[in-house]
């Protein structure tokens, strides 16, 4: 699907980007820690309004300074193998690039010199220096133009008082828990005049926004906090650019994403994870809603086709709206009429599809990784003359990741299917190790994706789920996307409800039995492991069985009772369980018996347990109690904090230890070979 860009082209990205990741090297050689936390990473893909160009965020390993940083790059699209250009280097990085209407100047954001806080900064694309817009009292973020390119509309919270100045100072610093907030609104900045005017204001948060095509009108998401436990309180709202004439388009009690106006400003796209009656806890669906209010309906989802719908925009002359979609292993586009009807699929691959915008015309900009390329730069041509013509164009812009298959010895990754306990079919991905040889059983590391409500597709691996670094070391890996995974359908993802572990930890070892009957798995060397949901998953897999020789479980939960009230978000989980614990007739039981804390005097299987000490999702004390009662119980075990870190670990060091750890443990425990921890650059 490819076109090639000429060797010299290719040979200079090459020659950059490795020497910038510090992972280049004389012949292709197994993926180590390091080198996979070291690549570069690509994301927020924005089309030039004349589909000429692209901008993209790109963030690179720090070793120094244990941090990765972002800066804003540039490319062309048209495949003429021009070596993508460098436009920012703050030392603090910066984000969120957006072309000006006219395509003559990048709005981003950034702390530089004396900000505070991240201001939002205008650079000509002639070049030169940036110049600071915004002076707001708080961080600016989420930067969009207004169609005449007069001003910069943008969300940032309310400013601290004078009053909480002074505690601050004097450490009169007790807060309320839950209430230690401040509502996020809407701003425009004049780009000429840098006068600012609120757009929303009051007792509610802007989530999220996005104008209409003629600036008259903008549609946002209006929660009643900025916690994330209020997404499912949050409704879609329209108003007049200015902020007047607010009036709400959904009430209900599920949360809505990806509010989008039509091109004529009659219909407002948003996609939400419910059915057609707004009841909660579905694959997502695109409804289209009247922008003078009225009934919602759902136009994409309420078939029997298993669309989880992640994000929709509408084609240049309304008539059609474009989508990804979620198929479980891989993320494709599809288009679809706007007055409803079958949607059609434009794209089809071994891939992820992970980001996109559009530009003034039917052209697409995308994220694209698979099994052997983290995410690099692709357009997609949509327009109708193409579509008649054949089926759209799929090409490929920047070669940043070319050389992860260039420089490293891969395992291939392949999907595989098997029967679940009831006959249900399951699939998952496997990377085979390098070098594999059929005939021959491997090490296995079963790793289960986070979520729940997720689905593992074709990658290169993560901090979470090293793939390739365990492939380089003679382990096969599975991910198997267990009931209650998204792209199956509803029936598949709701298998879940009321009963957490009804069968999605018998869909894991139905997959691992698959695979040792096929002689790939060796049965006597198997380990464990998963972030989050996946730790959840880790959690029971050990108190169920003990056929794991080694386990490793990352944020994940111990006592449902308990995790529901620590946790900054219960909407997902009221349904797991059948109602909250703290209703009159509780569901007690439904709580308790799908805890993995309830057997975990069964537990045998040595584990390591992780967790960010400022984990708000799946809090400290959650890994605190699985961790001493296998200590109580004799089983090996530690526990890894990492300061400051939150549900996702983002200091590289924090990340380097994760996996030493892990893969050291694994090896003790299941591979019985010595292992030596891999050292950041520099040796530190």
């Amino acid at each position: 699907m490819a076109r090639s860009p000429s060797r010299l082209a290719a040979t200079a990205a090459v020659f950059l980007i490795a020497s910038a990741a510090g992972v280049r090297t004389q012949s292709p050689r197994p993926m180590g820690i390091v080198d996979l936390l070291s690549l570069p990473r690509l994301a927020d893909v924005q089309l030039s309004p004349d589909g000429r160009d692209v901008l993209f965020t790109r963030s690179d390993a720090d070793w120094k300074s244990g941090r990765r940083t972002t800066h804003v790059w540039r490319a062309r699209t048209s495949g003429d193998g021009t070596t993508p250009i460098q436009l920012t280097n703050g030392g603090d990085g910066e984000s969120g690039p957006r072309w000006s209407p006219d395509g003559n100047t990048i709005a981003f954001t950034a702390r530089r010199n004396d900000d505070e806080f991240a201001q939002a900064y205008l650079l000509s694309t002639d070049g030169g220096e940036a110049r600071r817009l915004t002076t707001h009292a708080s961080a600016v973020s989420d930067l969009s133009w207004a169609p005449d390119g007069s001003s910069l509309y943008f969300r940032a919270a309310d400013p601290k008082t004078a009053e909480e100045k002074t505690r601050e100072k004097i450490k009169d610093d007790v807060y309320a828990y839950d209430e230690n907030y401040k509502q996020v609104h809407l701003w425009t900045i004049g780009v000429e005049s840098a006068t600012e005017t609120r757009v929303t204001g009051g007792g509610f948060s802007v989530t999220s926004y996005a104008l209409s095509a003629d600036g008259t009108k903008v549609a946002y998401h209006r929660a009643p906090t900025p916690l994330l436990g209020s997404g499912d309180e949050s409704e879609v709202w329209i108003a007049n650019a200015g902020g007047s004439g607010a009036i709400a388009l959904t009430k209900n009690t599920v949360e809505e994403r990806g509010a989008r106006i039509s091109p004529d400003g009659a219909q407002v796209l948003f996609i939400a994870g419910a059915n057609a009656k707004f009841e909660t806890y579905y694959d997502g669906r695109l409804f289209v809603v009247p922008a003078g209010g009225g009934a919602a309906r759902a136009l994409v989802g309420e078939s029997d086709a298993p669309y989880d719908v992640d994000r929709a925009i509408w084609s240049k002359d309304g008539r059609s709206i474009y989508f990804l979609a979620n198929l479980g292993v891989h993320e494709e586009v599809f288009v679809v009429s706007a007055s409803g009807g079958t949607p059609r699929q434009l794209t089809d691959g071994r891939h992820n599809i992970r980001d996109w915008s559009a530009s003034d015309g039917d052209r697409l900009a995308l994220l694209v990784s698979d099994a052997t390329n983290g995410g690099d730069v692709w357009t997609l041509e949509t327009g109708a003359d193409r579509l008649r013509g054949g089926g759209p164009g799929l090409n490929k812009v920047t070669h940043v990741l070319d050389l992860v298959a260039r420089d490293f010895r891969l395992g291939r990754e392949d999907v595989l299917q098997w029967k679940g306990a009831d006959g249900t079919l399951v699939e998952g991905l496997v990377t085979y190790p390098v070098d594999y040889q059929p005939g021959r059983r491997y090490p296995l590391a079963v790793m289960t994706h986070g979520g729940p409500q997720e689905s593992d597709k074709y990658s290169i691996g993560s901090m979470s789920y090293e793939t390739q670094v365990l492939a380089g070391k003679g382990y096969v890996c599975l991910q198997p996307n267990y009931r209650g995974s998204t792209g199956y359908g509803d029936a598949f993802l709701r298998d879940m409800v009321g009963h957490y572990f009804q069968n999605a930890h018998l869909d894991v070892m139905a997959g691992v039995d698959e695979l040792v009957r096929r002689g790939i798995a060796d049965p006597e060397k198997m380990v464990k492991m998963g972030w989050s949901a996946g730790g959840h998953m880790t959690n029971k897999i050990i108190t169920f069985t003990n056929r794991f020789k080694a386990a490793s479980s990352g944020a994940g939960a111990a006592q449902w009772v308990s995790m529901y009230a620590q946790s900054d978000i219960r909407s997902y989980r009221t349904p797991w369980f059948g109602g909250t614990p703290w209703q009159k007739n509780a569901p007690i039981d439904a709580y308790w018996n799908n805890s993995p804390i309830k057997d975990v005097a069964n537990v045998k299987t040595p584990t390591i347990f992780f967790v960010g000490e400022k984990d708000p999702r799946v809090p400290m004390p959650q890994s605190v109690e699985m961790f001493r009662a296998l200590k109580s119980n004799g089983v090996p075990t530690h526990l890894y904090v990492a300061p400051r870190e939150p549900h996702t670990w983002a200091e590289l060091p924090h990340q380097l230890l994760k996996l030493n750890a892990e893969i050291g443990w694994f090896e003790e425990f299941a591979t019985l070979r010595p292992y030596t921890w891999e050292k950041a650059p520099g040796g530190r």
